[in-house]
């Protein structure tokens, strides 16, 4: 990683994270490490709150909980990827047997509690990385899948 000083974090903004989770001690966890990585992070903690920070945060990436309270997950993830399919989504749960449904709706990867942070954070870099061109290739091929962050895939 970048030192806060180094040429890379000096001439581009901070990208901005969306943090969907309805446990606090998962967003303050993951929220300090993504702080630590330079990333502005805006957080919420259900669907409805998800869908409202969207909007107003505009945010670059999002990692997204599916078990929530008021408004779920995947209601979540489709009012956004609606808005914005361009917004790379990696949902983070403790839902077992999700990939399927992730790779058919779109979802960009998938990782299973508990969190393996170095991982995540691989996956986020390679995710903001990619141009919308890219990303829209990616999604739009016939063998397209959600990358499933708990096994072997291009980011680990």
């Amino acid at each position: 990683m970048d030192s806060p000083s180094s040429p890379s974090h000096a001439t581009s903004p901070k990208k901005r994270v969306l943090l969907v989770d309805d446990d606090v001690g998962v967003r303050e966890t993951l929220g300090r490490v993504l702080v630590s990585e330079h990333f502005d992070v805006i957080f919420a903690a259900d669907g409805n709150e998800a869908a409202a920070q969207f909007v107003a945060g505009r945010p670059h990436i999002i990692l997204l909980d599916l078990n929530m309270p008021v408004r779920g997950g995947w209601s979540a993830f489709r009012f956004m990827h609606t808005a914005r399919p361009a917004v790379p989504v990696v949902v983070i749960t403790a839902r077992p047997n999700q990939h399927p449904q992730a790779s058919e709706l779109g979802v960009d990867a998938l990782m299973e509690k508990p969190l393996d942070l170095a991982v995540l954070l691989r996956a986020i870099e390679a995710l903001l990385s990619e141009t919308d061109t890219e990303r829209a290739n990616r999604r739009t091929n016939p063998d397209f899948k959600a990358a499933n962050l708990n096994v072997a895939s291009r980011w680990i």
